[in-house]
C-alpha cells in the first residue's frame, strides 16, 4: 500500500510536469494566438465556447473571464448545443472548441453543426492538428503536453492546465489589444476585493 509520503511525491511531480508543460507553450503560441484573437476581434458577435467533462469545465471559466475583460462571450455546454442550444450561435459569432484529445463526439459534433453554417472555429486540443476537432477548426491552438500528471496518465489534469493558460493567454491578448484597462474593468467588476481595490 502507497503511504502519505508517496501522495506527496507524486503531487510534487504533477507540479512538476505541469510547470514544464505550460513553460513549453510560450515558444510555439504566438502565430495561433494572432491568428485566434484577429478573428474574434474581426467578428461582429460574440465569443462561443464550448467544452464537456472538465474541458467544459475549464470553459465556463474562460468564457467568465473573456467576458470580463472586453469580449462578449458566453458558454454552450456541448451536450446542451446538440439538444437545442446550437441556435444561440449565429453566424456573427466564432466557437471557442475546447477538448484535450480533439475526439468528443459532442464537441465535434457541434463544431461541425457551426462550421457547417459558415461560423469559425477555434480549437484547443492537446493533439496539434492531428484531430477530427483541429480538421474542423479555423484556427488550431496547439495544447499538446507529455503527460498527464498523475502516476497512470490518466487523470485530467495537466490538460486543463494547459488549456486554462492558452484560454487566459487569449484573453490577455483580445483586452490588451482593445486597450481595456483598469477603468473599463471596473465597470464589469464593481463587486469583491477587486472591484474594491479599483474603487480606492
Amino acid at each position: 500500500m502507497a503511504s502519505l509520503d508517496d501522495g506527496v511525491s507524486a503531487g510534487l511531480e504533477a507540479l512538476a510536469l505541469t510547470a514544464d508543460a505550460i513553460g513549453a507553450l510560450h515558444a510555439r503560441s504566438a502565430d495561433a494566438l494572432r491568428t485566434a484573437a484577429d478573428l474574434v476581434l474581426s467578428c461582429k458577435g460574440a465569443l462561443v465556447v464550448t467544452g464537456l467533462g472538465k474541458s467544459g469545465l475549464v470553459g465556463a471559466k474562460l468564457a467568465a473571464t473573456f467576458a470580463s475583460t472586453g469580449t462578449v462571450a458566453y458558454f454552450v455546454h456541448a451536450s446542451d448545443a446538440l439538444h437545442g442550444d446550437a441556435g444561440m450561435v449565429t453566424e456573427r459569432d466564432v466557437v471557442l472548441a475546447l477538448s484535450n484529445s480533439g475526439e468528443t463526439p459532442e464537441v465535434v459534433a457541434f463544431a461541425r453543426m457551426v462550421r457547417d453554417r459558415g461560423v469559425p472555429v477555434i480549437s484547443i486540443t492537446g493533439c496539434g492538428g492531428g484531430s477530427s476537432l483541429a480538421a474542423l477548426a479555423t484556427v488550431v491552438v496547439d495544447g499538446g503536453f507529455e503527460r498527464e500528471g498523475d502516476p497512470h496518465n490518466l487523470v485530467p489534469s495537466v490538460s486543463t492546465s494547459v488549456c486554462l493558460a492558452l484560454g487566459d493567454a487569449l484573453a490577455i491578448t483580445l483586452m490588451t489589444a482593445q486597450g481595456f484597462g483598469p477603468d473599463d474593468f471596473k465597470l464589469f467588476h464593481p463587486g469583491g476585493s477587486l472591484g474594491q481595490r479599483l474603487s480606492e
